[in-house]
């Protein structure tokens, strides 16, 4: 297999993220419950994008691009986070964001605003139209431009979860299971494709909070970045699981999620979003209520972030 190492990178995070055991948590739940902190991983407000931001932004780095372009929703943590580490590393940030959730220069826009970002929202449901903007707008700066996807999600992005397990494997704890929020694919197809390379036998649990099909999606992300690793492993659907926790909508908060968000404050003192981790254990409550884990077994939550969107959506 081919080295992580052997990929260009820009160091962005503080790595590694700490690994703790939720003691309130794991007596509530009835669970052996543990958080992988990628909520501190240092720039912005921190948040699981910085793995992928990594590779990608040495990607753009060494092919000269003075321009970055990225898109989400009007809330969209990989946005605010492009845009931040495209300014530490001496580049321009353009967000092209769907005109979709809360657009009030609050949160994450907020955060945006502080940093002088050029952020232009477009009202469509298709990343096709967003994309082909990005190139019409690239080509009227007449600078060079790279275009990261929503999310950081293709196969050089999904390297960051890759190495993400690899470094989980490094901490002390052997996990039976790893649950993390799914909305656009790369943090989970790098988690799962991480657990099969370096923690086989641990299950890894997707909990989706928008209405792709994520079964697709994850799916070629995996067997897409096993090929940039030039691992023959094999790749089929029975590697991870994915359970629904969108509730109304995108972008939209759950009662559950809500719930998810109050319970983790109010016992362990560290906060959740709405859009993105909260919907994201409120699906592993609901495991553990189904008993889905056994007593004996070890859980990791991946908190990936997300508190700009807590003071915009939490209601």
């Amino acid at each position: 297999m081919k080295a992580l190492s052997t990929f260009p990178r820009v160091s962005l995070g503080i790595f590694p993220t700490p690994v703790q055991h939720l003691d309130n948590l794991s007596r509530l739940l009835g669970i052996n419950l543990y958080i992988k902190r990628d909520d501190l991983t240092g720039l912005g407000l921190g948040g699981n994008k910085l793995r992928k931001l990594e590779f990608l932004l040495a990607d753009a780095q060494n092919k000269g691009a003075q321009v970055v372009f990225t898109t989400g929703g009007a809330q969209s943590n990989h946005a605010m986070l492009t845009a931040a580490a495209a300014r530490k590393l001496g580049m321009t940030p353009i967000l092209l964001l769907k005109k979709r959730g809360v657009t009030a220069r609050r949160g994450n826009l907020l955060l945006e605003h502080l940093m002088n970002t050029d952020v232009r929202f477009i009202d469509t449901d298709d990343y096709a139209d967003i994309y082909a903007e990005m190139d019409s707008v690239g080509r009227s700066l007449g600078a060079v431009y790279y275009k990261i996807p929503c999310g950081g999600s293709n196969a050089l992005g999904t390297l960051g979860y890759v190495d993400c397990v690899r470094e989980i494997s490094e901490q002390g704890v052997r996990f039976d299971h790893i649950v993390c929020a799914e909305g656009s694919g790369g943090t989970m197809a790098g988690l799962a494709l991480g657990a099969k390379l370096f923690l086989p036998g641990t299950r890894v649990h997707g909990m989706m909070v928008d209405t792709d099909p994520f079964d697709v999606i994850t799916l070629r992300l995996m067997r897409e970045a096993a090929a940039m690793l030039e691992t023959e492993i094999r790749i089929t659907g029975d590697d991870f699981s994915l359970r629904d926790m969108c509730g109304p909508g995108y972008a939209k908060p759950s009662e559950e999620g809500n719930a998810a968000i109050r319970l983790m404050a109010e016992n362990e003192g560290i906060f959740l979003d709405p859009v993105y981790t909260g919907k994201a254990f409120a699906g592993l409550i609901a495991l553990a209520r189904e008993r889905a884990f056994a007593a004996s077994e070890n859980v990791l939550f991946v908190h990936t972030g997300g508190a700009g969107g807590l003071f915009a959506a939490y209601d």
